[in-house]
């Protein structure tokens, strides 16, 4: 309370209210962000056989200094995403890249705040659908 003594007999102040730009910012590393990507692409995939490998993405953070011609209001980061990711084929592989980079955009921005203008997808492997009666092994 405004004007009580503490024990020491000394009287505390009532504590001031520090502007939101002047009190610090949160710092999110680029592997948290790239951990985000993988997970949001992990989301929108159908499961993969037991052999493919799980997504994985690398990502570049810029920081953008105040005053460097950004609007107010504006993310002071900004999220270049890749995202490396198998899909199982025949498939319609575009739609599903396209899928990929459109949730990754939104859940980085959702969960890291960042602005995220690119999100490059690598299909490093296809995966063949198997059918009954297929026969396994290595196809030609």
């Amino acid at each position: 309370m405004p004007g009580q003594a503490d024990r020491l007999g000394e009287t505390r102040r009532p504590p001031t209210v520090v502007p939101a730009a002047e009190r610090g910012a949160t710092r999110i590393a680029d592997r948290v962000v790239a951990k985000i990507a993988a997970q949001a692409a992990r989301e929108v995939l159908p499961a993969l056989p037991a052999e493919a490998g799980a997504p994985h993405a690398t990502v570049v953070v810029r920081r953008h200094e105040k005053g460097s011609g950004r609007p107010a209001g504006a993310p002071a980061e900004s999220a270049h995403v890749r995202v490396s990711l198998e899909l199982d084929y025949p498939s319609d592989i575009g739609g599903r890249c396209g899928a990929v980079r459109r949730h990754v955009a939104e859940r980085v921005e959702a969960l890291a705040g960042m602005e995220v203008p690119e999100v490059a997808v690598q299909v490093e492997r296809l995966h063949l659908a198997h059918t009954p009666g297929a026969a396994q092994g290595r196809t030609r």
